[in-house]
């Protein structure tokens, strides 16, 4: 059973200081370790950002992983040097804890003929933008509002057609992906490996892409953060993406002040 969205969320300026020790990190990209951007590929993540989250997965031992709409090859340019665990294009990739490459495909006739009809629809609308992904396709319209209703149409006639597709919106984008694909499955699979097995899962996500993974988290009694405005099953709340820096900073912070004091 869904769990029913909720307005209240709690709204905490400062987020609980954790024990790495005991807690699996999830964290979405965009909107939440990065600002977004109106091109995908403008968006980057401050390398001091990527020193933290650095400290943490290695106090996690591994279990910390990166679950985003983004392709997973993405991904690695975005906290490069990093190479952490990964659930890309909604966990329809994903990268285990021991560094395994898991992909679902779609069938190449299917692929082709989806990825035709969306950039000749796409092309008829100046200021759209198609995101091929190889099993998915993100449909965004930021910069053309006006174009949302013609979009979403578009969308709505390919999953029409191809059953084993489904459509998720998200912050002015559409995403067409396989069926039975999404964070909180992506979560949900992750928690059933090591490193993150046996430990308290933590999810942040700004996005309805997120909500999924909310879901299974607050599931597991794990703690669940929304960024930015808007109804959540998120338990947490934080304003902007520089918020989340700071938490990041704060469980760094603690994490090198226990390693120093268990020095002693």
């Amino acid at each position: 059973m869904t769990a029913e969205i909720q307005e209240n969320t709690t709204e905490t300026p400062l987020l609980p200081v954790l024990d790495s020790r005991q807690y699996a990190f999830f964290f979405d990209v965009d909107g939440t370790l990065a600002e977004i951007r109106a091109e995908p590929d403008a968006v980057t993540i401050p390398a001091e950002v990527r020193d933290h989250l650095q400290t943490l997965f290695a106090a996690s031992s591994g279990a910390l992983a990166l679950v985003s709409g983004r392709p997973v090859e993405q991904l690695d340019q975005l906290v490069s040097p990093l190479v952490l665990p990964a659930a890309g294009v909604h966990g329809a990739e994903m990268r285990d804890g021991n560094g395994t490459l898991h992909r679902v495909t779609l069938p190449d006739d299917v692929a082709q003929e989806v990825q035709q009809t969306l950039e000749a629809g796409m092309a008829a609308l100046p200021g759209t933008l198609l995101e091929t992904k190889g099993m998915a396709f993100a449909l965004h319209y930021r910069q053309a509002m006006l174009h949302q209703q013609q979009v979403l149409a578009l969308a709505e006639s390919v999953v029409a057609k191809f059953p084993e597709l489904v459509l998720q919106p998200g912050k002015c984008v559409l995403e067409i992906k396989p069926r039975g694909k999404d964070k909180g499955a992506a979560i949900y699979t992750f928690m059933q490996q090591t490193p993150f097995s046996g430990r308290i899962p933590v999810f942040v996500g700004d996005d309805l892409t997120d909500e999924k993974g909310f879901e299974v988290v607050n599931a597991m009694q794990g703690i669940t953060v929304k960024v930015g405005e808007g109804s959540s099953l998120a338990h947490y709340r934080v304003k902007t993406v520089r918020d989340v820096y700071r938490w990041i900073e704060a469980l760094q912070r603690h994490t090198l002040t226990f390693n120093k004091e268990s020095e002693l």
